[in-house]
């Protein structure tokens, strides 16, 4: 494996995005298209800004969160609402955790959310 940071930092976050998205069995063909590009775009900022390897991970999750708002599909949901879905905190620094925002209560850490109902509804849903 790389030792290389910015490799560290993309493969990483590649791992926690994709298990989030595993939990809410949305890790479809077409959401990891969405993972690769979002790793893709995010390697340029890295390289350019080493020191920032560590906050890559609430970037992608981010990323991948809005290209799928843009296609109407809601990810993950909030388990508190049906309504609305979870948001990374911070938006740009170390250790994200999903948050509902409505009620101020964060979930989980990026990559920790589970589903308390079967994938199958779950899933990334249209908006």
């Amino acid at each position: 494996m790389s030792k290389d940071p910015t490799d560290v930092a993309l493969l990483t976050a590649r791992a926690l995005v994709l298990a989030d998205l595993r939990t809410h069995g949305a890790e479809t063909p077409e959401t990891v298209t969405v993972v690769e590009h979002a790793l893709v775009e995010r390697k340029w900022w890295v390289e350019q800004w080493p020191d920032g390897a560590a906050f890559v991970p609430g970037l992608i999750g981010q990323d991948v969160q809005e290209a799928l708002a843009e296609q109407g599909r809601v990810w993950p949901p909030c388990p508190l609402h049906d309504d609305h879905p979870l948001y990374l905190e911070p938006e740009l620094g170390e250790d994200p955790h999903w948050v509902c925002e409505r009620a101020g209560t964060v979930i989980a850490p990026l990559g920790a959310l589970t589903s308390t109902q079967p994938p199958n509804e779950r899933a990334v849903r249209d908006a």
